[in-house]
């Protein structure tokens, strides 16, 4: 196997290190592919193929937004139960590119199809012709520029003949990096569970860092796992776990046009048939499938633009959880409060104002606030023994905790973000030049 050196050290995620990241092996049934179609001006893998030799069951959410880009209206006309293939490109978004954004993924799709229909030829016993409405499309990058249809489609062969069947460590995280635009790190995270008595992986990789902020799923993220489930009770699985994790994110309050979350599994490990989502037998998995979710999307937020902190907020004692997730984004999406904390400057009355302005049932005088384990608010008022010297040293801390307590019910919420900084100002306004 061959390292592009070059590519994995110089690359957007140049501060990452091997170490950073969990020991994802190999999947059963997954093939992955790297490549540079040259979209970028410096040279880096800008293509990842995803490839499922027998078929993979599949699920997918997808962005709220009333524009979407072209290769999600592609990926909704998909009826397959099972999908071949997921190409993901970076640099164009190919959203706003009209009809011809869209026939540019139709003329792809049919040359990924041929390229992966004649390798099935080449190395499968029982070769299956592979349908261009088998393969999934992820774009992400910028809005609006022309779909750059040639470079990715001189670029397949290529990335076809790169396929490697046995994955490890170096290969996730080039796929990884891969599909970065101005991350800074990979984002990969793994758990594995049992369902009866067979060993189930779940191996996720995901990309965000502006524009970021939960409508039905934030950025892109994509979960494999060799475990025997319908894409029935895959995309039941995803709705569910997506709302604490990826929809409880924000980096800057803005929502892609391209944003897609989607699992795939390859039914290898073999384990027993799953006739519900309530089985018994998939609670393990279920559990840990949130937890790879939430890995991915924890990175996603401190991986933010700029972001000098990651931010968790936790509002509690709420009537309605939608109350309390109101609240979490009114002071997660707050430039006042998101540039107190950039700041390192513990100015509650920015959160009290935050509070205010989501338009939920309260009560002032029993409102508490805690920054870490310090009490600032305390039943509406503050709280005797609270030093700011004290909150400011805290404020010092990467990670950082704030509490909003109601007190008015029993349902909370916790969402994640991070700082704005004047770093963040610099990367979007340097954006495109």
């Amino acid at each position: 196997m061959v390292i592009n050196l070059n590519n994995f050290f110089n690359s957007m995620s140049e501060n990452s290190k091997m170490g950073d990241f969990q020991d994802l092996e190999h999947i059963d049934g997954l093939s992955i592919s790297t490549t540079s179609a040259n979209l970028y001006s410096k040279k880096r893998d800008d293509l990842v193929l995803f490839y499922f030799r027998k078929g993979a069951n599949h699920a997918s959410v997808y962005t709220q937004s009333k524009l979407i880009s072209e290769n999600i209206k592609w990926n909704l006309k998909i009826s397959k139960k099972k999908i071949r293939a997921l190409l993901v490109n970076t640099r164009n978004a190919n959203a706003f590119t009209g009809k011809e954004g869209f026939k540019s993924l139709k003329i792809i799709a049919e040359s990924l199809s041929h390229e992966l229909t004649t390798k099935q030829k080449n190395d499968e016993e029982n070769p299956k012709k592979i349908e261009s409405s088998e393969i999934l499309f992820a774009c992400t990058g910028t809005i609006g520029e022309i779909f750059p249809l040639n470079k990715i489609k001189k670029s397949i062969p290529d990335l076809i003949n790169k396929i490697k069947y046995t994955q490890n460590k170096y290969i996730w995280i080039k796929a990884g990096m891969g599909i970065l635009t101005t991350d800074l790190k990979p984002k990969l995270a793994m758990e594995e569970c049992y369902i009866g008595n067979k060993l189930i992986k779940i191996y996720g990789l995901a990309k965000g860092s502006g524009m970021i902020f939960p409508n039905m799923a934030t950025t892109l993220g994509f979960i494999f796992t060799d475990a025997n489930i319908s894409s029935t009770i895959l995309k039941q699985l995803l709705k569910q776990n997506i709302q604490k994790t990826f929809n409880a994110i924000s980096c800057d309050g803005d929502t892609s046009t391209n944003d897609m979350v989607s699992i795939f599994a390859t039914g290898e490990a073999k384990n027993s048939d799953l006739k519900s989502v309530k089985d018994k037998k998939l609670s393990e998995f279920n559990k840990s499938l949130f937890n790879v979710l939430l890995n991915l999307a924890k990175r996603v937020a401190a991986d933010g633009e700029g972001a000098s902190k990651f931010i968790t907020i936790n509002v509690k004692n709420c009537k309605t959880e939608e109350d309390a997730k109101k609240v979490c984004f009114s002071i997660a999406n707050s430039p006042l409060v998101k540039t107190a904390f950039a700041g390192e400057d513990p100015n509650w009355g920015r959160v009290i104002m935050a509070i205010g302005k989501s338009n939920v049932d309260l009560n002032p005088n029993k409102i508490s606030i805690k920054l870490g384990n310090l009490i600032i608010i305390e039943n509406g008022k503050l709280n005797s023994s609270y030093k700011e010297h004290e909150a400011a040293n805290y404020m010092k801390e990467e990670k950082i905790d704030l509490m909003v307590n109601l007190n008015v019910g029993k349902k909370e919420f916790t969402s994640y973000t991070m700082d704005l900084t004047k770093k963040y100002i610099e990367i979007n306004s340097d954006y495109r030049t």
